[in-house]
């Protein structure tokens, strides 16, 4: 062997190694993204607004995150599915308005179970349009949303409904331990949502179904099955949500979280999910409504009009697309 052989062998082996470390912690700081922009948006905040990190406001941004959260939790499944919901603020809406109804004839317990029935029945719907029709779920969810929100308007003749129910109206704005009782629910529903993901066969399906929806059909998998579900999930999260959103303002509002379906879409992929499905966590995307929370606060701490955070929120939309698009790059060279 040429005596020059081993040295050139060893460069090209160091060089090898080398390439192999530096696209590995790339493909690390990616993965870890949500996390990074997470600590990297508290710092910023702190930095611009001395009132941020006081308790009042640290409070406020926990209440404030629980409905997103909710609907988020749910909406993450459809969109590991490679689906998506845009029906999610005119359910929220329907619900609002049917417990504000049901609650002063029937009760505080019944008004919340039929408010939470109405969500469930409603995603239910737009899962058959989606399973059982192949409605493409944009059009599927479309026509919900048009329905779920007219039908809201029609019910409450256009107004808002007062609930006069003492202890449904403290709920929303108690705290408990110096939490807000709201987001122990939401802690509740992100440790639901966390079991269903890791420990269930419905969670490992919907990655499944979302990562190769041909291979999961012929492997004997009733797709349809689990399309349904996830959108009557989503559904049920709309409905516990609509119910929080109401404990917070005392009102069944047919024009409650109009353009929320943005916010929801924005926190599951701000937290990592793609788009075309099969790839998100439960952790991220309660990461990603924390970050969404924490930018609609400290636009809101620093005066900026509510048009002018459509747009940070549509260009965060935008980079959080391109981000996934390329950790997709990324993992397939590797």
């Amino acid at each position: 062997m040429n005596s020059t052989t081993l040295p050139q062998q060893s460069q090209q082996t160091a060089a090898r190694t080398t390439a192999s470390r530096g696209p590995g912690l790339a493909k690390l700081l990616l993965d870890q993204s949500s996390l990074i922009v997470f600590i990297a948006m508290l710092l910023v905040s702190a930095f611009l607004s001395d009132r941020f990190l006081t308790v009042d406001n640290i409070t406020n941004i926990l209440r404030q995150s629980v409905p997103l959260g909710v609907v988020s939790l749910g909406l993450l499944f459809v969109i590991l599915t490679g689906g998506i919901d845009l029906s999610v603020g005119s359910l929220m809406a329907l619900v609002s308005v049917v417990v504000a109804l049901v609650v002063p004839e029937q009760g505080l317990f019944v008004g919340i179970a039929a408010g939470i029935l109405a969500g469930t029945l409603c995603g239910v719907f737009s899962g058959t349009l989606v399973a059982a029709f192949r409605i493409a779920p944009f059009i599927a969810t479309l026509a919900t949303m048009t329905v779920a929100r007219g039908v809201a308007l029609i019910v409450s003749k256009g107004q808002p409904i007062f609930i006069d129910d003492t202890a449904f109206n403290d709920f929303g704005v108690a705290n408990w331990f110096g939490i807000p009782t709201t987001f122990y629910l939401l802690i509740a529903c992100f440790l639901i949502a966390l079991f269903l993901y890791r420990k269930t066969v419905f969670g490992r399906l919907t990655l499944s179904i979302g990562s190769n929806e041909i291979a999961t059909r012929f492997a004997g998998i009733r797709v349809a099955y689990y399309k349904f579900g996830v959108y009557a999930l989503c559904g049920l999260a709309c409905g516990i949500s609509g119910v929080i959103a109401s404990t917070r303002t005392g009102v069944g509002s047919p024009i409650l979280a109009i353009g929320f379906e943005l916010d929801a879409i924005a926190a599951v992929v701000v937290g990592g999910a793609s788009l075309s499905g099969g790839r998100g966590t439960v952790f991220n995307t309660l990461i990603g409504v924390m970050i969404l929370s924490i930018i609609s606060n400290i636009m809101n701490l620093m005066n900026i009009p509510g048009y002018h955070q459509q747009v940070v929120k549509g260009a965060i939309i935008i980079l959080a697309v391109m981000l996934e698009s390329l950790k997709g790059r990324i993992g397939n060279k590797h």
